[in-house]
């Protein structure tokens, strides 16, 4: 027998319809039509199955889980948010706010050097010189998918992340700044550590500094991220501290196989 309304079927396949159906158009469109649609689309078990079917959790996924649909949001977008994080765009991206000596540069990771850094993906850093050289990038959260009410609301961890390096020859400081900022750009959370200072014939290992912004007030609309340094033997040329494979991410984290998916505002 034929069906006339979409609404005869049985509740099993609607649901299993929805879970093909975009997330954003689910909330903006699907759930507007009548009651019936409303309460499927706010099931625990969709959102559950269109995580399961977009490879943000696997089959045997036992960790609780407050609110599926906002984790299956924070899946999605899940990404860093730092653009041009390892200079292959040059400065692209980047504001150059302290450009002191022989300037900022970027320099290709050699043979030896991208052995030793933990991701082989990575193939160039910023370099900085012999007066203090410090860049910054701001994130617009909106723009990057995070609407208001999901910051607010959830107030999701904001994980950062950055790579620092001395050259074994010369001394250098380095330092970083993270700032959580309103729409007004007034701070509402701060990471400022101490500069680190290396001395001069150090190991050169490549550094990470890492922290997590949690339980920060409402109204977070953009991030401001900052760093640089420079070196203490104020040497002509370029040995100052290395920077490179930052990262701001926000919630929690892809599963590795998981495919990009499009940012998606209800």
């Amino acid at each position: 027998m034929a069906v006339e309304n979409i609404n005869e079927l049985p509740e099993s396949i609607l649901l299993e319809l929805f879970t093909h159906v975009p997330a954003r158009q689910l909330l903006l469109r699907c759930r507007l039509v009548c009651s019936l649609w409303r309460d499927l689309i706010d099931l625990v078990t969709l959102w559950k199955r269109k995580c399961l079917r977009e490879g943000f959790i696997t089959e045997d996924w036992d960790q609780p889980v407050a609110d599926w649909k906002i984790f299956y949001f924070l899946r999605s977008l899940h990404r860093n948010l730092l653009h041009n994080p390892c200079a292959e765009e040059g400065f692209e991206f980047w504001s150059l706010d302290v450009n002191g000596g022989d300037e900022w540069k970027v320099e290709a990771l050699s043979r030896d050097q991208r052995k030793e850094f933990p991701n082989d993906q990575v193939k160039k850093y910023f370099v900085t010189s012999y007066y203090t050289c410090l860049k910054s990038q701001v994130v617009d959260l909106k723009a990057e998918g995070y609407w208001e009410e999901l910051m607010d609301t959830t107030r999701p961890d904001i994980k950062v992340k950055d790579w620092f390096a001395a050259r074994p020859d010369c001394g250098s400081k380095y330092q970083l700044s993270v700032q959580l900022l309103s729409s007004a750009h007034a701070p509402l959370g701060t990471f400022q550590p101490d500069p680190a200072t290396i001395q001069q014939k150090s190991d050169a290992k490549w550094r990470e500094v890492s922290h997590t912004f949690s339980n920060y007030p409402p109204g977070v609309r953009y991030i401001w991220f900052q760093h640089g340094g420079v070196d203490t033997h104020y040497w002509a040329g370029w040995y100052g501290p290395r920077v490179t494979n930052s990262s701001i991410t926000i919630g929690p984290p892809r599963c590795p196989d998981a495919p990009e998916a499009p940012s998606a505002e209800p």
